[in-house]
């Protein structure tokens, strides 16, 4: 093999392992909890919602917490911790206010990251 060849096959190899290890970094699935990948899951079988089911991700009082949106109507939202414990129901149910416990959410969160929304209508 001529070295010009070995020395193109060198670069091809190198560049696709960049290129693999660029986008598992770029993957924000990676990043997130077993816990919240399971809740996902579980949406993905549900009946569609409308608007579409989605999971949020947010610092908020300096942790990481996900939003998932309220389905419908008198539907509270909710807001986990990185362990799937409910912190609070920011708005939603039917006053739509949610259930008070984390009143500032909107106002204080912050570093937003769409991690799902379901793809089917």
């Amino acid at each position: 093999m001529a070295l010009t060849t070995k020395l193109k096959l060198i670069i091809v190899v190198l560049l696709l392992v960049l290129q693999a290890q660029t986008c598992k970094k770029d993957d924000p699935i990676e990043e997130v909890p077993t816990c919240i990948l399971d809740k996902i899951e579980q949406m993905k079988k549900d009946n569609v919602a409308n608007p579409p089911a989605s999971v949020w991700q947010y610092e908020y009082n300096g942790k990481i917490v996900y939003y998932v949106p309220a389905k419908c109507c008198d539907i509270p939202s909710v807001l986990y911790d990185g362990n799937c414990n409910v912190i609070c129901s920011p708005d939603g149910g039917f006053t739509g206010a949610g259930d008070g416990k984390c009143a500032d959410f909107f106002k204080k969160r912050t570093n937003e990251k769409l991690i799902w929304k379901d793809p089917r209508k």
